[in-house]
């Protein structure tokens, strides 16, 4: 599942749970649900952040090493 799948199911989870008529055995597997998603997601802007950090490109055509909000 690709990072935006994974938001727009979150944001599905999370509708569903603020319904007033989900029981408690369908909440707690939403949550579940959604948990798995959050990891997911969470996993896929750790793998783009250490490739942003990798490689920047700067104006001389360099590429160097930078932390992110450096």
């Amino acid at each position: 599942m690709t990072f935006e799948q994974n938001l727009v199911r979150l944001e599905e989870i999370v509708r569903d749970l603020e319904r007033n008529d989900v029981d408690l055995d369908r909440a707690l597997a939403l949550f579940e649900e959604g948990i798995a998603h959050l990891r997911s997601a969470s996993l896929a802007l750790q793998q783009v952040d250490a490739r942003v950090q990798q490689l920047v490109e700067a104006a001389d055509g360099s590429f160097s090493v930078v932390e992110l909000g450096a």
